[in-house]
């Protein structure tokens, strides 16, 4: 008798929430005494909460209170299999929001913005698809799901589609993403990660965005720390145009000690991995493949970076460590592969020269890379006057147009290059240049070097 009680009560509780007004405010709408009941434990079904799986009807006012009633209880939701059509959702402290893998399926309704949250306490979310439905959003919304200033955010498992602005964007924020497919953003980039500390990007599979893959970015230069590994990014493009603000796999500006490693990243239109004053970098063991520009670049106002055991096949730059005119120094370079490397770019620049396998500037070791198939310079020392301590040693570098290109203009600073193996090469093995002319001779055998340089014990063929 007690248990028929239960249900009934039960059974009056639910109903009388499907029936609810429209006027009724969102704390009427979902009585803490639902979520008190004894007989609930773990997550709470939203559909005996009165959401209706597959209904045409926008849902909002009815999903934002199962948010906000859970949220003050502090407990999850399950999203049961279904469409569910809802639009200006806020996400209140606490969101614990399940559902069934590529079943559950929320969908942009309207104008203003999807999924939003601001200064939460935790949110989560696992085994969703977020769809935009290719709806516009205001600009203040950014992303299909914007999150800012969360305590922790977990995104997990779950998928971003038809968004006509980023997919994803967490803004100030601890915490991760990982296993989720994000596809066609159609603003500036799929994944869109700023101001964050000690971030995790792992597993994801981020593809088909008009300008960008994952941005790590800061306002100003600042301690990151986020981990980028494991992620597969393809089919990147550059809508917006430009050299290189857009089009990249992944990309960091002025966020410290990130460390990018074990990522497939390919068919970007401009570079597979690009870090932009990004001081204490880590580009590890990563496969970068037909990239439309540079591959790999560390570039302008960067102070150390490390660049190791990567895979480069297909780019008109393989790997960029420059800007040392503009304070970029302090790297290594070594065990990397790069081929395959051609004049072809997305954009016509005169000062730019394409057709470079390895290029550095400022107090870098060049060590250990194997570099195959160049249409001109398998490696490039210095630019102009910009050129001090740099060691390139141990590389072997196969059918080049030169072997090396090291510059000779007044002013460049010290560099080694020593036991080097040179073979293929078409117009010579060690050449110096003013900029981008050939002005000496071969200087494969060390001799005729400006005293600048230490040429030394190369194997030449």
């Amino acid at each position: 008798m007690a248990q028929e009680t239960t249900d009934a009560t039960r059974r009056g509780l639910l109903g009388a929430l499907v029936a609810l007004p429209v006027m009724a405010s969102p704390k009427m709408a979902l009585s803490q005494e639902l979520f008190s009941m004894a007989e609930l434990r773990g997550s709470v079904s939203a559909t005996d909460l009165g959401l209706i799986p597959g209904a045409i009807d926008d849902q909002s006012r009815k999903f934002q209170a199962i948010l906000d009633a859970a949220s003050d209880s502090n407990q999850p939701i399950f999203l049961p299999p279904g469409i569910y059509f809802v639009s200006n959702i806020n996400f209140p402290d606490r969101v614990r929001l399940t559902g069934v893998p590529g079943a559950s399926r929320l969908v942009n309704s309207g104008n203003g913005h999807f999924l939003i949250s601001e200064n939460a306490e935790h949110i989560e979310l696992s085994g969703l698809t977020l769809d935009g439905a290719n709806r516009s959003l205001n600009t203040y919304a950014g992303a299909a799901l914007r999150v800012s200033n969360a305590q922790m955010v977990v995104v997990d498992n779950c998928q971003f589609i038809g968004s006509l602005e980023n997919g994803l964007q967490i803004e100030r924020s601890r915490g991760r993403v990982e296993r989720c497919v994000i596809s066609g953003a159609s603003g500036e980039c799929g994944l869109y990660c700023v101001e964050n500390q000690g971030f995790s990007i792992v597993g994801n599979e981020v593809s088909a965005c008009s300008n960008g893959g994952i941005l790590v970015h800061r306002w100003q230069d600042g301690e990151d720390g986020t981990i980028v590994t494991g992620n597969r990014v393809f089919n990147i493009g550059a809508i917006n145009g430009g050299t290189g603000q857009w089009g990249n796999g992944i990309n960091v500006f002025r966020a410290q000690s990130v460390m990018i490693a074990n990522n497939h990243v390919a068919d970007c239109a401009l570079s597979a991995i690009r870090s932009n004053a990004g001081s204490n970098v880590q580009i590890a063991s990563n496969t970068c493949l037909r990239s439309g520009e540079t591959a790999i670049y560390s570039e302008f106002e960067f102070s150390g970076a490390i660049i190791a055991n990567n895979l480069v096949d297909g780019a008109s730059i393989g790997v960029s460590i420059a800007n040392f005119m503009q304070g970029g120094h302090l790297a290594v370079c070594s065990g990397n592969l790069v081929r395959n490397i051609h004049f072809a770019a997305p954009y016509k620049n005169d000062d730019q020269f394409f057709g470079i396998g390895i290029s550095v500037e400022a107090d870098t070791t060049v060590t250990g890379n194997l570099i195959e198939n160049v249409k001109g310079y398998g490696l490039s020392l210095g630019w102009g006057p910009y050129l001090r301590d740099v060691i390139a040693s141990n590389n072997v570098i196969r059918k080049a147009d030169t072997g090396i290109a090291v510059t000779v203009v007044e002013g460049a600073g010290n560099a080694v290059i020593s036991e080097n193996i040179i073979s293929g090469f078409t117009k010579g093995a060690i050449i110096g240049h003013r900029w981008k002319q050939p002005v000496t001779g071969d200087m494969g055998d060390g001799t005729g070097s400006p005293e600048h340089l230490s040429i030394e014990r190369n194997v030449v063929g």
